[in-house]
């Protein structure tokens, strides 16, 4: 114990401990045994699950490296103390409430709210919850979705009126009851199930869900923090809940039973990614299968979906199709809090996209890969116009025009291409069709960056511009010079044909900014930021690595061959010759800055000067350093020198 907080007159006041309080803390193990004789199943000595690997090979429990292997020690013993008394108190509520007249249905509802303020507890009551500085209040156990080693952490008491007392936590789940309550009034009381998708049955003209997320978050894992301290507070208060509260953690994976939680999570596999993956995949289609089978004729399938990794699309659509849908329709639909944690330091979706899907037609023929590349451009035209005027940017924007793009994809039950080689018929991937999709919007996306919109789709048509550079301007637009989630880079990257390695370690766009990861190399006297008090290290739904990365200034490439020669026999990227002629003027040797012009034929080239001025417009709007009046200056230039050019070239009348 290093300080006691408490109210005073003016705010917050920090004091050192005194002797017994410190000899109150070292008292309460002798209390532990005593507290945990009455509880069910003692002292929570579950372990804690050493899973939670996720896709950029990070983990989401970082304490059983550092001996913290059982839920029981993420508490101090006083917290445990505070826990299991609480546990007891609350188990003869049943009883209390039946003296009382409470019908049955009431008791077991009341019981069950005075069971998930426990947990509550727990959550503010752990020795992950650590002391946010600039707000003066305790930050709970999940300020993102992970359980970290926290090296100092703050102890709040369960009785005072401080942030995670007990009633503090009645009063939430009143508010939330009541508010659940109003909302229901007038419509019919819903059913709800405690069942694997694949058990249910019926027929509904509607089924709306919201799929795992790939390798993004291991719930079940996470959610044995709070299930070890559910199932001590309420075995025995009905048959329902101690069926479901049977198991010693929460539902994994069954490999037995074939069912559980589906998640691309190796650990549960042997360690193997290829078996995870294709159980996931597997377990998706079943799922969809079984909804399928449950729709009326005319009933929609509507899926929400809100993940930047292309794996994790994939995944859903290869679902989709397997199961035998069509999407008919996508709306991307701001469905997240932008005041939440990972909105504020990361670049996570405010959208998911919906897809509202029909049953395919059991008629429906096999496609082949031009037509329907075809269809898909045109109808992503129009969508693509409509989310750019609404508002949509960066990653939102690039998922929310994939909707529109799978109807034309899912109307088929397999898509064919002819191979180049010997001209046979071969299923085209969806991973490839995604990928024309991705470079699609990208195109449409830099093309509506380099010049204003005009109204006609001429700017969804290629623009002629490397990929490195038009990385750069999509990256650019959607972050400025400042730091950028990987997730995203990485969702742009392969969208552009390119690695977030390669533009860091050999094109010398990206350098690492923050975070963890190992991308690229930082610059000398570059600050490491500290992870602030509300950050998510990665997006949960994203699927990235953590890392931070930002774009190069112009003036911090200083690769000698840089604008002269393409790396490893490539050609010169645009954005490479732009920063070329940035350093020569910024020297102000104007005899080599024409002589650069000449050589490379840029005075007469039109996508060099629209890449110059938009870049133009991106330095006044990030509104740093000299970069706007170099670039203006150059464009000025540009156009005095295409002027003698086209003098040089006019014919000569006599």
């Amino acid at each position: 114990m290093t300080a006691v907080i408490v109210e005073g007159h003016h705010g917050k006041e920090y004091r050192s401990p005194q002797p017994e309080e410190e000899q109150a803390a070292a008292s309460a193990a002798e209390d532990l045994s005593e507290v945990f004789q009455t509880v069910p199943y003692g002292m929570p000595t579950e372990l804690i699950p050493l899973g939670g690997s996720r896709g950029g090979g990070g983990t989401r429990f970082s304490t059983p490296p550092y001996g913290l292997t059982r839920w029981e020690h993420l508490f101090l013993p006083r917290q445990l103390v505070s826990l299991g008394t609480f546990v007891n108190i609350i188990r003869h509520a049943p009883s209390m409430l039946r003296d009382h007249g409470y019908p049955p249905a009431w008791i077991e509802s009341l019981t069950a709210y005075l069971a998930l303020a426990i947990d509550r507890l727990a959550d503010y009551g752990s020795v992950i919850c650590s002391w946010n500085n600039k707000r003066e209040t305790l930050r709970g156990t999940f300020a993102r979705y992970a359980i970290p080693i926290v090296w100092d952490f703050t102890e709040t008491s369960p009785l005072s009126s401080s942030t995670g007392n007990y009633l503090g936590g009645i009063d939430w789940i009143s508010k939330v009851v009541l508010r659940n309550s109003e909302a229901l009034q007038g419509a019919s009381p819903p059913k709800v199930l405690c069942s694997s998708a694949t058990q249910v049955d019926g027929e509904f003209d509607a089924i709306i869900t919201d799929p795992p997320y790939y390798d993004a978050i291991p719930y079940s894992d996470l959610m044995d923090f709070f299930y070890v301290w559910l199932r001590r507070s309420l075995v025995g208060l009905s048959p329902e809940i101690d069926a479901a509260f049977n198991a010693a953690a929460g539902p994994k994976w069954n490999h037995a039973e074939g069912d559980g939680e589906l998640i691309d999570e190796a650990s549960r596999f042997g360690g193997s990614k290829e078996a995870s993956k294709r159980n996931f995949e597997d377990g998706m289609a079943t799922v969809f299968r079984k909804c399928s089978a449950c729709l009326r004729p005319d009933g929609i399938f509507v899926i929400v979906f809100a993940n930047k990794n292309p794996d994790a699309w994939e995944t859903l659509v290869n679902a989709v199709i397997r199961a035998g849908f069509v999407v008919e329709g996508s709306l991307p639909i701001q469905t997240e809090r932008s005041s939440r944690p990972n909105a504020l330091t990361a670049a996570a979706l405010s959208s998911s996209v919906w897809l509202v899907c029909r049953k395919r037609p059991a008629v429906a023929r096999p496609g082949f890969s031009g037509p329907v590349l075809a269809q898909m451009r045109e109808k992503i035209r129009t969508q693509m116009h409509r989310f750019w005027d609404a508002g949509i940017r960066g990653p939102d924007f690039l998922w929310a025009a994939t909707g529109p793009a799978l109807e034309a994809f899912s109307r088929h039950p397999v898509v064919y291409r002819e191979t180049s080689s010997s001209g046979q018929r071969e299923q085209m991937p969806v991973s490839e069709f995604l990928r024309e999709v991705r470079r699609l919007v990208v195109e449409f996306a830099v093309g509506r960056v380099l010049k204003p919109a005009t109204g006609s789709d001429e700017d969804v048509q290629r623009i002629g511009m490397d990929d490195i550079t038009t990385y750069y301007v999509l990256h650019r637009d959607s972050f400025g010079m400042t730091e950028a989630p990987i997730g995203a880079c990485i969702l742009y990257a392969l969208s552009c044909g390119l690695s977030d390695a390669d533009l860091a370690d050999r094109f010398d766009i990206l350098v690492r900014a923050g975070g963890k990861g190992t991308i690229g190399s930082s610059d000398a006297g570059t600050e490491q930021d500290e992870e602030s008090e509300d950050e998510e290290v990665a997006d949960a739904e994203s699927g990235g690595t953590g890392s931070k990365v930002r774009l190069r200034r112009w003036d911090q490439r200083k690769r000698k061959s840089l604008g002269l020669e393409g790396v490893g026999g490539l050609p010169v990227p645009m954005i490479d010759r732009v920063h070329r002629l940035m350093q020569l003027w910024k020297v102000g040797d104007l005899s080599k800055v024409n002589a650069y012009l000449d050589q490379n034929g840029l005075a007469r080239d039109t996508i060099f000067a629209q890449l110059v001025q938009a870049l133009i417009e991106l330095a006044r709007r990030d509104d740093k350093g000299d970069e706007a009046p170099i670039l203006e200056s150059i464009s000025n230039h540009l156009r005095s020198r295409a002027g003698i050019s086209m003098l040089a070239q006019a014919p000569l009348i006599f």
